[in-house]
């Protein structure tokens, strides 16, 4: 293992999420286990949630882990629910606010930028130039070609710049890191150079000591077989589906489907369901991560859907490791990679993606196998401890971290 050096890692991060907030935690997790081993972390990320769009933290600054840990929340212009051309200034708002904020920021070792989106890595590379120390890009998503895909952006001129910015960025990182195989050869056919997969995995102390009976009594969900569903509800989740299989479940009264989250398509999919007289399903407002776990705990199966588009075939979704931390039985309706992970794992059942009859049948099996819902459930919670342990990945980051700081010296 690379000899640990103290270092000050930079993160740009317009869609951070700290462990007390809704939204997806890994890199707070991270900069902890970062911390944690003797480095400090300067965050700078949104006051705005990337999730449901509400200021939550307001333009402060945070600190964790004897302030090893420093958030700084920068100016972001909120565009909850809004056209992509908002978002779009959303996106550059905080690309300026974030490259003033980190030309403040002193004696920094190394500058992580994360995409999507896309607009604040370049922030992140230009520091890195300004500083004269290396740049590490985290590439989540496949962005602007996910966005193009689903539909999101049209505009010829804002897509061309996009292009153009993903492969400048590429072929400019002095590292680059993916979080899903499949991303690999795309990501080096556009310039990519030096590219590692750090996947997503799950902390699994997140889960342990959750009393489910105690929170299944507290949310009335005793005598019911539970189908959940945690993570945004935009346009890419295809929560529609969910409402179809939902519909075509009605009858079967032990049934109770439950959506946790926010985003863009949550209200008109209240209003469908409502429209549909669906008894069976209620929609939770989001929760910090640390409460997330309580409900994957609680629940008897967990969803994991997209949309059916070719390119989600490359994607690893986060909420597919946290399901497996939660010992639930996987309901995938998501072909690729993540098909594999799941299957290898035999931890839960493939439904072709946007047909509401097979997601349905996949919840009538475990609701009628409760058995073998559970002892899927420990499968993929074995699997996920020796295959995809946020700890492990977040050593095998701070080992390439260390090898760009050492070699830039």
């Amino acid at each position: 293992m690379t000899k640990t050096i103290n270092m000050h890692i930079l993160l740009i991060h317009q869609a951070f999420a700290s462990l007390d907030e809704p939204g997806g935690t890994r890199h707070h997790e991270i900069a902890r286990f970062l911390a944690r081993h003797g480095h400090q972390v300067s965050i700078i990320a949104s006051p705005v949630s990337y999730l449901t769009g509400e200021f939550q933290n307001g333009e402060k600054i945070e600190e964790d882990l004897d302030g090893l840990i420093k958030i700084y929340r920068t100016f972001t212009y909120s565009a909850l629910h809004k056209s992509f051309v908002h978002r779009v200034f959303s996106f550059f708002s905080f690309m300026i606010s974030s490259f003033l904020k980190s030309i403040s920021i002193k004696n920094v070792d190394l500058v992580w930028g994360t995409t999507p989106p896309i607009f604040q890595s370049f922030s992140a590379w230009l520091i890195s130039r300004l500083k004269g120390i290396p740049f590490l890009l985290e590439v989540r998503d496949l962005w602007p070609e996910f966005a193009i895909a689903v539909g999101v952006l049209k505009n010829p001129f804002l897509i061309k710049i996009s292009f153009w910015l993903e492969r400048f960025l590429y072929h400019h990182a002095d590292q680059i890191i993916v979080n899903s195989p499949g991303f690999v050869e795309l990501v080096r056919e556009k310039g990519g150079r030096e590219i590692s997969l750090i996947p997503n995995g799950a902390d699994i102390g997140l889960f342990n000591n959750v009393n489910n009976s105690e929170i299944r009594k507290t949310l009335g969900w005793t005598d019911q077989f539970v189908a959940l569903y945690a993570g945004a509800h935009g346009m890419s989740n295809d929560l529609g589906i969910i409402l179809k299989a939902a519909q075509f479940l009605k009858e079967e009264k032990g049934i109770y489907f439950v959506l946790l989250g926010d985003g863009k398509e949550k209200s008109a999919l209240i209003h469908e369901a409502e429209k549909l007289d669906l008894s069976n399903i209620s929609f939770l407002n989001p929760v910090p991560k640390n409460k997330v776990a309580e409900f994957l705990v609680a629940a008897d199966a967990c969803i994991a859907i997209l949309k059916p588009i070719e390119m989600y075939k490359t994607t690893y979704p986060n909420k597919v490791f946290d399901y497996m931390a939660a010992k639930k039985p996987v309901i995938l309706a998501i072909d690729g990679v993540i098909r594999e992970v799941v299957e290898k794992a035999g931890c839960g059942i493939f439904c072709a993606p946007g047909d509401p009859n097979a997601l349905a049948d996949g919840i009538r099996f475990f609701y009628t196998n409760p058995e073998m819902a559970v002892d899927m459930g420990l499968r993929g919670y074995h699997f996920l401890k020796t295959n995809f342990s946020r700890e492990k990945f977040a050593l095998e980051l701070l080992n390439i971290m260390n090898g760009m700081v050492k070699q830039s010296g």
